[in-house]
């Protein structure tokens, strides 16, 4: 089959747009080609994997949290959002949760799940706890800096804004919709999953992940 080449940030540039409250690209991001062969699966399997960002923040427990060091040698999903997301956040980590929960428990436990939150200001380590308890308990819930937390976004190619006011005087916090998906052979970002992605694409995906495998 003929073998396509596509950029990262146009590929999820028609969904993140569509967010108005929760998340979006604003094109800024870098580009990393990435190739697919034959049906467009979920994930997006790039060429070259991003570097596991140097991130130091503050977890639910209010412990100082570094992400290369706690997940190394980990399979491990990182997403970018905020706790009162009223739509993509809770959806896309209740879709990882369910299909986590259909691994042997040896693998779940195995598995890192990482959210780092883009309003700091707002989710506390206690507020993050809270949240991410009705979800799934096992999530590693990350907060700090806005700057530091923006730059470790961006070096993943996702757009991350402060967050602000719209027109109702309500707080959103804009920011891209990317899970990424780290090997625990190389711990490089070798996979991305849009905001489309279902429960039923991690659930396939997940046991693959664990090795890291292509799906």
């Amino acid at each position: 089959m003929r073998k396509k080449t596509f950029a990262v940030a146009a590929l999820f540039a028609a969904a993140t747009l569509t967010l108005s409250a929760c998340g979006s690209d604003d094109g800024t991001s870098p580009v990393a080609v990435v190739s697919q062969e034959g049906k467009q699966q979920a994930a997006t399997v790039l060429d070259q994997p991003f570097a596991k960002p140097a991130l130091v923040l503050t977890d639910t427990r209010g412990a100082s949290y570094d992400l290369r060091k706690e997940t190394d040698g980990h399979p491990t999903l990182v997403y970018f959002g905020y706790t009162n997301c009223p739509d993509v956040c809770p959806l896309t980590m209740s879709n990882i949760a369910v299909a986590k929960k259909q691994l042997p428990k040896a693998e779940q436990d195995e598995l890192r799940v990482v959210f780092v939150t883009t309003d700091p200001d707002r989710d506390t380590p206690a507020a993050l706890g809270t949240w991410l308890k009705g979800i799934d308990p096992q999530v590693v819930g990350l907060t700090g800096k806005f700057a530091t937390i923006q730059a470790a976004a961006r070096s993943l190619g996702i757009s991350v804004e402060a967050p602000h006011k719209d027109k109702n005087g309500k707080i959103v916090s804009t920011h891209g919709t990317q899970v990424v998906a780290f090997s625990p052979k190389t711990n490089g970002g070798y996979l991305l999953y849009g905001e489309d992605a279902k429960v039923d694409d991690y659930i396939k995906d997940l046991p693959k992940i664990i090795k890291g495998e292509n799906p």
